[in-house]
């Protein structure tokens, strides 16, 4: 492993990321993650979990992370086993930033600390012999350094942290976990499960919108794993093992399975008012907007779909649906998704709508629009609305088209705003009309 020169100001910091990129793409997302190693193939990676995710930022840190990687070229994705020179490398880079956060913190926190010199010293060391520290003990294993230098940079914390695992490290033959560097350049079909995760975790994070990443594919690449808290076992190796770990009283207490984990397993929620009262119910690649409720029972929430703001959810939010602020989804009831069951449409829920308990709705919806309890509206149904009806409506929506015979199909009434579908009590037929009724969340449950 060849030294490393100390980078110690800021502006040796610009020119070194800015030479990086002369002929290099700059990544879409990366990270620093820690990976699941496979108790059957300790070769092969079952999840991956990311401290900090990067997405459309900081390129800075991922001009440090691939050097220190000794990374030359790049394909669309990246995937690195993370050893010690790259560790100890990456703070001889990071030096100016450092040395600025650890004097605001002995300044304010620790003053008669000789942390600097001791970081100053050691960057000496590491720069000519990535080697010559062995241990986690020797360098900043206090928690606080940690948490204090990660106000202002995360990718800076996350090498600290690396730096307090720095014995497994060492070894690199923990056969539970490693640490690797993930990263991908082009948003194109995903190949590996780390890249899967990292998008999952970019859309629940809110790095990325609701489909606006290509998921074709996951579901290949993720294995379905028993889940015990946030640690997944293999299905095999229960099966291989389960005699010995139950008579050993290490068998362990298996909350799901699932190829996705939870989402409150990878990520947290953006906002303190985002309630979800059953962590069950909502999978990891889903966002919730501030303000969002998930009440129990009937409630979920499936990966590249959520709300965008306050919302109250007793019903099912499927694969790549969208729904608005405001809106109040009913005990029970369907949004219809795109994984099975023919439909290809993903579909949009608009602001302020409100749809009835145990109702199905298959096609999207504008704004402020009501599906009455048990009434389904999908792409082929029939739906009749009066001419008069048509006419309000037609005031609210420049592309509704009147029909001379009153009789519409699902798909025609698609996105429309101010729409209130309702059975008939005489004759059980689908109707529609303007909706007059304003759609209100409880601001005090939000």
């Amino acid at each position: 492993m060849h030294s490393t020169k100390i980078i110690k100001t800021k502006e040796e910091f610009k020119k070194f990321v800015d030479d990086f990129y002369q002929n290099r793409n700059k990544p879409k997302c990366f990270g620093v993650c820690r990976a699941n190693i496979s108790r059957i193939n300790k070769n092969e990676v079952i999840s991956v979990n990311f401290p900090h995710l990067n997405f459309d930022a900081n390129i800075g840190s991922f001009a440090v992370f691939a050097s220190v990687a000794d990374i030359e070229s790049f394909e669309n994705e990246l995937i690195v086993d993370i050893n010690a020179p790259f560790v100890f490398r990456a703070l001889c880079i990071f030096y100016p930033f450092i040395v600025e956060e650890l004097s605001n913190y002995v300044s304010k926190c620790d003053k008669t600390s000789q942390v600097l010199e001791q970081f100053k010293n050691l960057c000496e060391k590491f720069s000519v012999d990535p080697y010559s520290i062995k241990t986690a003990d020797v360098l900043f294993t206090n928690s606080t350094i940690c948490q204090y230098i990660g106000k202002k940079h995360k990718n800076i914390q996350v090498v600290f942290e690396l730096l307090r695992h720095i014995s497994d490290i060492y070894k690199g033959e923990n056969e539970f976990y490693k640490f690797q560097l993930v990263a991908f350049f082009n948003d194109e079909k995903t190949q590996s499960l780390q890249i899967a995760y990292a998008k999952l975790h970019a859309l629940s994070a809110g790095y990325a919108p609701l489909r606006s990443l290509n998921l074709d594919g996951i579901f290949g690449l993720l294995p379905n794993l028993a889940w015990s808290g946030n640690k997944p076992y293999e299905l095999q190796y229960l099966r291989d093992n389960e005699v010995t770990l139950k008579m050993e009283d290490e068998f362990p207490n298996i909350d799901f399975i699932d190829k996705f984990p939870r989402y409150l397993m990878q990520v947290l929620p953006q906002a303190d008012n985002i309630r979800i009262l059953d962590t069950s119910k909502t999978r990891f690649g889903a966002f919730l907007g501030a303000g969002y409720t998930q009440m129990p029972g009937a409630s979920y929430v499936n990966f590249n779909s959520g709300a965008l703001g306050a919302c109250m959810n007793e019903g099912r939010i499927s694969s790549s649906v969208v729904v608005g602020e405001g809106t109040d989804i009913g005990g029970g009831a369907s949004i219809l998704g795109v994984l099975s069951g023919g439909n290809t449409t993903p579909i949009s829920i608009g602001k302020n709508c409100l749809l009835g308990a145990n109702s199905v709705t298959g096609i999207s919806l504008g704004d402020a629009c009501i599906v009455d309890a048990g009434v389904s509206i999908l792409s082929g149904s029939i739906v009749k609305i009066c001419k008069e009806e048509a006419q309000k409506i037609a005031k609210v929506n420049n592309n509704f088209q009147i029909q001379d015979n009153e009789l519409y199909k699902g798909y025609m009434l698609s996105g429309l705003n101010g729409m209130h579908f309702r059975i008939t009590s005489q004759d059980s037929k689908l109707i529609a009309f303007r909706s007059s009724k304003e759609i209100t969340l409880n601001k005090d449950l939000h």
